[in-house]
């Protein structure tokens, strides 16, 4: 089997060692946005993140229901046109089923507080095109939107985008609203190119000129017809069925960071114990429908252990109702692990009487980082190990102390005695009744540090191995 392998450092493209097949596996590099951002505090940079995970995950819950929620932290490079547009950088993004990037002329409405563009915006080149009414991306890209919005107030009427009987109209922008922001875009097709490998032609996107509080765009990884991975489909099915992502360990490291994280495409799961020269076993657990959400790559969780005590989940978040309400979404975009209140309430309890007994709440750190509990400690603080326990033979994951207690030092801004604080790094999502509608629980990325994460769409299940995530994507890129 031809492998084709694609080097990026920090939006920088090289060469491609081997031709493309049509049974590939395409290696391209992640890289942490926070490689190029700049906080003044630790503090500053727990809030900012905390904040943005609650803000997505509550945002999933909103009456409407959305393809598209805003991503964060990893990005994935590539360009468009011919002849080709700049490098453009968006984020990689599991919970959308969509494409879509910032256009020139663009403007951001109230983007002074948020982190300044990857890239500049797309200038779009001749070979771009508008896609017709007719076109069934049309009908998927407002499949689930609902009447009254902005799609049909524009010369297309909405059931006729739905039956692709609009002939010679254009079609109409749509419209997406996050927990803190919103755009309008039109949709295009033209040529997608990896770096030297991949060409897909009549590749669609969404061409945004103007979003509120939004000025990174996302490369949707989700289930549907305009994802990356299912119009990669077109050029070779492997691709588009099967991949996965390892997350290089950063624990908000800038300089850890600008290693690159794998990301490994058409992933082939009978050389998946030997792939990289590692010997590994794969923890799977089943997908769930969701038909309120069916972009979602949501799993069943059954329980999380702190220690040896095993705390039960809600019913709710082992299965998927008809209504859409549960289960648990692993999600590339969401940093922090989002539970339901009474779920995370047992674990911080119990998180809490190991370790507050003898360490010395920090309280202070807690209003300043959005998350808890904190504590403060002298040498080296004694963490119970925490474990997730998916639906389905024995599933189980044992979470590295890194993935869930994030240490650092307090203080040190010439005023406060400086101290080492450590703090737990899960949230708490909401009650179960604020929770109806949507996902129960969140597992975001930065509890998914250290594993290689595949998604095997064809049969629907998702595995979890522990890796070297560096040295994996040294040995497979050789």
């Amino acid at each position: 089997m031809a492998t084709c392998v694609c080097l990026l450092y920090l939006f920088l493209f090289s060469t491609c060692w081997l031709t493309v097949s049509m049974s590939e596996t395409l290696l391209l590099p992640l890289t942490h946005a926070f490689s190029k951002s700049h906080f003044t505090t630790p503090h500053h940079l727990l809030k900012t993140t905390s904040a943005r995970s609650a803000a997505r995950f509550r945002h999933r819950h909103k009456q409407v229901p959305l393809p598209l929620s805003s991503g964060s932290d990893y990005t994935l490079s590539f360009t468009l046109g011919s002849p080709p547009s700049p490098t453009i950088s968006l984020y990689l993004d599991t919970g959308s089923d969509v494409v879509w990037l910032p256009c020139s002329p663009f403007e951001c409405i109230l983007c002074e507080s948020k982190a300044p563009p990857l890239s500049p915006p797309l200038n779009l080149s001749a070979s771009a095109t508008a896609v017709p009414c007719k076109s069934s991306a049309c009908s998927a890209a407002h499949s689930s939107l609902p009447s009254s919005d902005l799609c049909a107030m524009a010369r297309c009427p909405l059931d006729a985008i739905e039956t692709s009987d609009c002939n010679s109209f254009p079609c109409p922008p749509f419209y997406y609203a996050y927990g803190d922001g919103s755009l309008i875009a039109r949709l295009y097709k033209d040529s997608l190119t990896l770096p030297n490998c991949l060409s897909v032609q009549n590749f669609t996107f969404g061409c945004a000129r103007t979003t509120l509080a939004e000025p990174v765009g996302v490369a949707g990884f989700g289930f549907g017809r305009l994802s990356l991975p299912a119009q990669l489909s077109s050029v070779s099915p492997q691709l588009g069925n099967r991949f996965s992502y390892c997350l290089v360990s950063h624990s908000f490291d800038s300089e850890k960071v600008r290693r690159p994280s794998p990301l490994i495409l058409g992933r082939n799961e009978e050389k998946e114990k030997q792939f990289g020269n590692e010997i590994v076993e794969f923890v799977y657990t089943d997908m769930l429908h969701n038909p309120k959400h069916p972009y979602f790559y949501s799993v069943g969780l059954e329980g999380i252990s702190v220690g040896k005590r095993n705390i039960p989940a809600p019913e709710n978040l082992k299965k998927v109702d008809r209504r859409g309400s549960g289960g648990m979404v692993v999600d590339s975009g969401t940093t922090f692990t989002m539970l339901p209140s009474n779920l995370y309430d047992s674990v911080v309890n119990e998180f809490d009487h190991r370790v507050g007994r003898f360490n010395e709440r920090a309280s202070a750190v807690e209003e300043t980082t959005g998350l808890g509990p904190c504590y403060y400690y002298d040498k080296v603080a004694k963490v119970p190990v925490i474990s997730l326990h998916f639906v389905g033979n024995g599933s189980r994951v044992v979470l590295p102390r890194r993935n869930y207690f994030y240490e650092f030092l307090d203080g040190g801004d010439g005023i406060g005695k400086k101290r080492n604080v450590g703090c737990l790094m899960l949230m708490n999502g909401g009650d179960e009744e604020e929770l109806s509608g949507g996902p129960g629980a969140t597992l975001g990325n930065y509890q998914q540090q250290g594993f290689e994460v595949v998604y095997d769409l064809e049969k629907r299940k998702i595995g979890f191995a522990r890796r070297k995530c560096s040295s994996l994507w040294d040995s497979l890129k050789n």
